[in-house]
């Protein structure tokens, strides 16, 4: 750490509990308890069950939780193509030509997504790119939203990496496709798989533009959780946000596994 006095540290981990409990850790421990719950108690869930989670991981919300898996696996990795091929061409073109790509990257983020939803919506609703009332226009959706997480993430990575490498593999002869999957690409793949991470656990959380494209064969789980909580099962939707936590978290896990893996290469 930082700071080397045994006081400091103390008061630091003292701040950062007094702002993690109740801002972090104590709403999901709400949601965790009220997914055992029958009932609530004063200001607790009560009524301990494991009702909640036969319900949450078969029939429609087993199939909702492929579904999302689906979206966010094909989300991030489109995404991580997308974001990768940019911040490539944006190193390549200079200052300039690399402001101009981050600010067309960046500017869906920098407005609601229910506005990103739309947007598809109008777009891909007349041939020949009627993609509305399929599976593609909600993949197509997150990507858009979640592009710009990969784009950043390896456009830093990038303005990190040592030329020396290039350089080297230049100066032997190779060319510049060599180059680029020899040599740069796996310098990258720390970075290119926590981007990935990010991106699918970005998407496995989008609802607003979800909610305008959707179609009724392809319901993500947090359109689940929120037609759930919406109708007054609140505690079966607490179940099933613990199943879509505890999902993306693994998949968070495998992924910090391979980054750590590319790491040590």
């Amino acid at each position: 750490m930082l700071v080397h006095s045994r006081g400091a540290r103390r008061a630091l981990w003292a701040v950062f509990l007094v702002l993690f409990l109740p801002l972090f850790a104590l709403p999901l421990l709400v949601v965790l308890g009220a997914s055992f719950a029958t009932h609530w108690s004063s200001v607790l869930p009560s009524g301990p069950t494991l009702a909640n989670y036969r319900s949450a991981t078969r029939g429609e919300a087993l199939q909702a939780l492929v579904t999302s898996l689906l979206t966010a696996t094909g989300a991030s990795l489109l995404a991580l193509a997308v974001g990768t091929w940019a911040a490539l061409a944006g190193a390549a073109l200079g200052k300039r030509g690399k402001r101009v790509l981050d600010a067309l990257f960046v500017l869906p983020v920098a407005v609601p997504s229910v506005v990103v939803g739309l947007s598809v919506l109008v777009a891909f609703s007349q041939p020949p790119l009627l993609l509305n009332g399929t599976r593609w226009i909600v993949i197509l959706a997150h990507t858009v939203l979640v592009t710009a997480f990969a784009h950043q993430s390896v456009s830093a990575a990038i303005t990190r990496l040592d030329p020396a490498y290039e350089q080297a593999a230049a100066a032997l002869g190779a060319r510049p496709s060599y180059v680029l999957w020899r040599v740069r690409l796996p310098l990258l793949l720390p970075s290119l798989t926590a981007a990935a991470g990010l991106c699918f656990a970005l998407s496995m959380g989008e609802l607003s533009a979800t909610m305008m494209l959707y179609p009724p064969d392809w319901t993500p789980l947090p359109v689940l959780i929120y037609a759930a909580t919406d109708r007054g099962a609140l505690f079966t939707g607490s179940a099933v946000a613990v199943v879509l936590m505890a999902a993306t978290l693994l998949v968070l896990f495998a992924v910090s596994r391979v980054r750590t893996r590319a790491s040590y290469r």
